[in-house]
């Protein structure tokens, strides 16, 4: 008999990416194999988003689509934040689904089951299991599951749980692996990474020795996701001495009353501070960060404290995102809701001007030299640009796949470069 077959498909972030990883590395030791099309497979796998409508609106759609597209008798499996969060709603909206569950509902996918009856996916702990071999040189290494943080907009506590974090050689053993297996960039990331092993029982965050351990075994180490209190002069320093100095920082906003009802730490001033000091320090350093446009109370002057502060920060890469009200958050019971017609003006407003100076630092790099991980043929990225989020260096496709190389940077296209 032909062993089961298994297809999945991930929404969502990093992290669902990760999760992705170690559910592909139990199904493969369970005997199942992989295909390439979901109408090849007798297991359709979903890991969906929930962070916000618009990643549930497309779980949704990708869920339907899936449907239409998998062969007769194959079973439809839906997991990962939607399936946590709303298991009995999902089951009941979507007959078309065989199964809903969250991760951690035992299991056995080895043989089929009749719909709706028996679990849906083994029972692991995500954190802390093998995972396949990546084609890529780069790989994302999730260091902690869950939240202690209290954001007045955010949801993910709820159903992610508070904060755990992997052992540091736990961690280390992972990164072995890869490097091993001939991944160059190691990125780390969690729902609150800069707090890493806070949770430990000390009440010491590790991130800053983690990271130097990750950088003594590979040649690049970067950070998703850091919040901005957290973002301590030792972290900045074992980053810069990486050579990636690469911060993505989770700002929000930057009006103090508005962060306030955020149930956020800092504002615009200090923001501007701390990147104009790591900038003395590392005139090289790369900044990202994510902004919510139209969160209850938002009010014109803090929209053009936001615009302001764009031009101050000369940020490299921006997003920005218009509020989700989540069932079960404070953002949720608020007053003063901003428009829905105001808010994609706002978003409109904010996107030009980030276009424009992301633009603008693309051109500056014109005529630099730089080392790009030639991440596949005709691909690379500097330590600028974070893997699948922001822009690539177009490169001679004869350059070896995996391997690091030096290219002259002779044109810019949007956000993207132009290496030979």
């Amino acid at each position: 008999m032909a062993p089961r077959s298994f297809y999945i498909e991930t929404l969502g972030c990093p992290k669902n990416q990760v999760d992705s990883d170690k559910l592909v590395g139990t199904l493969l030791a369970d005997g199942l194999v992989p295909v390439g099309q979901p109408g090849d497979a007798d297991v359709v796998v979903v890991n969906t988003c929930a962070f916000v409508e618009q990643a549930r609106q497309e779980s949704i759609d990708v869920i339907l689509s899936l449907d239409g597209a998998r062969r007769d008798g194959s079973q439809l499996v839906v997991t990962g934040c939607m399936a946590e969060r709303y298991s009995g709603e999902l089951a009941a909206a979507l007959p078309e689904v065989d199964r809903v569950a969250g991760f951690g509902v035992p299991v056995n996918l080895s043989s089929p089951k009749a719909k709706g009856t028996g679990p849906a996916l083994p029972s692991f702990d995500l954190l802390n299991l093998p995972r396949p071999a990546t084609d890529a040189p780069w790989a994302y290494v999730k260091v902690a599951e869950g939240c202690d943080r209290a954001c007045g907009f955010c949801a993910i506590p709820s159903f992610r749980g508070p904060q755990r974090s992997r052992s540091m050689a736990s961690v280390l053993e992972e990164v072995d692996v890869l490097v091993a297996g001939g991944v160059a960039e190691i990125v780390l990331v969690a729902q609150d990474l800069a707090s890493y092993g806070r949770d430990a029982g000390t009440g010491e965050r590790s991130i800053a020795p983690l990271v130097q351990a990750v950088a003594d075994r590979a040649r690049r180490v970067r950070l998703l996701y850091l919040y901005p209190s957290d973002l301590t002069d030792a972290l900045v320093e074992v980053m810069c001495a990486t050579g990636v100095p690469y911060f993505d920082l989770s700002l929000q906003h930057v009006s103090r009353p508005l962060l306030r009802r955020m149930r956020r730490w800092g504002d615009g001033s200090r923001f501007l501070d701390r990147i104009a000091s790591i900038r003395r320090r590392e005139p090289e350093a790369a900044f990202r960060s994510n902004f919510i446009v139209g969160y209850p109370g938002e009010t014109e002057a803090d929209h053009d404290a936001l615009l302001s502060f764009v031009d101050d920060a000369q940020l490299d890469w921006c997003g920005f995102f218009a509020f989700s009200p989540e069932d079960g958050t404070v953002a949720a019971t608020l007053d003063r809701p901003v428009p829905s017609g105001l808010v994609a003006e706002r978003l409109a407003e904010l996107g030009e001007r980030q276009d424009a100076i992301t633009a603008s630092r693309r051109d500056a790099l014109v005529g630099t030299t730089q080392e790009v991980l030639v991440d596949a043929a005709g691909t690379g990225r500097t330590h600028r640009e974070a893997p699948e989020i922001d822009g690539i260096v177009t490169i001679p496709d004869d350059l070896p796949v995996g391997r690091f190389a030096t290219v002259d940077i002779v044109g810019a296209l949007g956000p993207d470069l132009v290496g030979a």
